[in-house]
């Protein structure tokens, strides 16, 4: 199996069945806006831009979308609204792709890149420790050797977690005592993962809001000590965000992004929100990858975020039912 094999059929089925009370939302409503109507005219293309915002879309990228759509119908002259979920389907991929960058090969794991070292941030109760234990799980799975560091010490059930992570999925943790500077554990997890010959190491960091100028002098102090012993560290700045907050979840990717240099996003508990669209909108709005999507809570429950997969499962059963 190769690295992160996220898409077999059965990925594919979970995928579906993770969007489904997105799909339930988004549809309905656009079955209710375009009710009497034959053509998209200015009514239909306002109620779309409701169902797109209430869905947590996000204005900015509603607006993007609503733009397309109208510019495509000045080509075209006329399009009924039978047409409507494909041309809505076509212009979103068409967006995310316009605006993201393909994923790197391998993941960014290259022989000069050993260990490869990814911090992690986000608040606290969006899946970060979680979300971390999946993905050391992957990575072992594809045969890399990782350690875990138990940077976030301001919270017992944070090390607690990682502690209960590292030990199912088989991997090293790293850990002090509590109220242990931060950065002091991520200096000793790298210096462990890289006498051990270690490909991935993955630490986790606090994840306190309330104060950004705090929060951006310890995320450069971990960094700086990082780079002490890799040079390139960290890698790859992985923000974890909840999809079932919504608008919420925007918010915190603006104070992350301020603070820090975010290279990738992980969006997660997609499979139990009506809000899956927020996936689109960050992915728009930040020009950040959308690297992984959570759907559920078993190990193999993080997939990799593929626009063209993410969007013909968010429409495949809508347009089945219009075909």
């Amino acid at each position: 199996m190769g690295l992160f094999d996220f898409f077999s059929k059965d990925k594919k089925e979970d995928l579906d069945k993770s969007l489904s009370k997105t799909k339930e939302s988004v549809f309905s409503k656009i079955a209710r806006s375009i009710a009497g109507k034959s053509k998209i005219d200015d009514d239909v293309l306002d109620n779309l831009e409701e169902v797109l915002v209430s869905s947590d879309v996000g204005v900015e990228t509603t607006l993007k979308i609503i733009s397309r759509i109208e510019s495509r119908i000045r080509r075209e002259k006329y399009i009924n609204t039978n047409e409507l979920s494909n041309i809505l389907r076509e212009e979103i991929t068409a967006l995310l792709t316009d605006n993201q960058d393909s994923e790197p090969e391998n993941f960014g794991l290259t022989d000069d890149k050993k260990p490869y070292v990814i911090m992690v941030v986000g608040v606290n109760g969006v899946g970060k420790t979680t979300t971390i234990g999946k993905l050391a799980y992957q990575f072992k799975n594809a045969g890399k050797k990782v350690y875990l560091g138990a940077a976030d010490t301001f919270r017992a059930a944070a090390v607690e977690q990682l502690m209960i992570w590292g030990e199912r999925v088989g991997v090293e943790v790293i850990k002090q005592k509590m109220g242990a500077d931060p950065a002091s554990v991520a200096f000793d997890t790298i210096s462990s993962a890289k006498a051990n010959d270690a490909d991935v190491v993955i630490i986790d960091t606090a994840g306190r809001l309330h104060n950004k100028i705090n929060l951006m002098n310890e995320l450069t102090k971990i960094k700086n000590v990082m780079k002490k012993i890799v040079p390139d560290a960290p890698h790859e700045v992985l923000l974890i965000l909840d999809g079932s907050t919504g608008q919420n979840a925007f918010e915190q990717a603006k104070q992350f992004t301020a603070a820090t240099e975010v290279s990738a996003l992980a969006i997660t508990k997609l499979d139990g929100t009506a809000k899956g669209g927020v996936a689109i909108g960050i992915s728009d709005q930040f020009h950040i990858p959308v690297k992984y999507i959570g759907i559920g809570e078993r190990l193999e429950d993080l997939q990799l975020f593929r626009k063209k997969e993410f969007i013909d499962s968010l429409f495949g059963d809508y347009d089945k039912k219009q075909g």
